[in-house]
């Protein structure tokens, strides 16, 4: 059997995560990913995908960007990472293509919750941030703020109040871009209402 330290740098070189697929390229047999994971070292996260955990803290950020390449960090987790709210989200916040396959996200680790945006607004205010030293697609701040004025009815009111103020008070803000980007996703008269008296 192949040294684990060795199946560990395969892992280390593929940020943590590896497909099966990948794992044959080394030359090696699915059996050994079965041994690992009953060993403890791996854990399988979705049929084909497996994640390194022994003496390890592979973020799961690492997975994200596997998993879902396509898919932008928005709502909570855009969030957290604007430092517009400081309550850890429980699940990943992404924003995928609405013909996006639903069982993509039926996964054990991390937890993720898609939301099905159309494909036009999909890539509206999307740039590329470090998260856990890892590259993601996350919506910019403006962009932010807008989804969550357009998901209002499904957040908590305080975090959506805090977020907003914390908007406000940021020198990054771009009121410009936020109209625009209102314009853009229908979602101008409820900015108006949410962010309107603040500006």
């Amino acid at each position: 059997m192949h040294r684990s330290i060795d199946i560990q740098n395969i892992f280390v070189q593929h940020g943590g995560v590896v497909r099966t697929s990948e794992i044959r390229k080394y030359g090696l047999h699915n059996r050994i990913l079965s041994k690992l994971v009953e060993q403890g070292k791996v854990v399988r996260i979705k049929p084909g995908y497996y994640q390194w955990i022994e003496n390890t803290e592979a973020p799961e950020a690492a997975v994200i960007a596997k998993l879902f390449p396509d898919a932008v960090v928005c709502l909570e987790s855009a969030l957290y990472y604007h430092g517009y709210t400081d309550r850890i989200p429980a699940s990943w916040h992404l924003a995928v293509d609405k013909d996006s396959t639903k069982s993509r996200f039926n996964i054990q680790y991390p937890p993720v919750q898609p939301y099905y945006f159309e494909g036009k607004y999909l890539d509206i205010g999307v740039e590329i941030a470090t998260i856990q030293g890892v590259e993601l697609r996350v919506y910019d701040r403006d962009r932010t703020i807008c989804d969550v004025v357009r998901y209002a009815n499904k957040m908590d009111r305080e975090v959506i109040n805090k977020a907003i103020q914390a908007y406000v008070k940021d020198p990054k803000k771009n009121v410009t871009r936020l109209i625009e980007y209102a314009k853009r996703l229908r979602a101008l008269q409820k900015i108006k209402v949410w962010v309107g008296v603040w500006l």
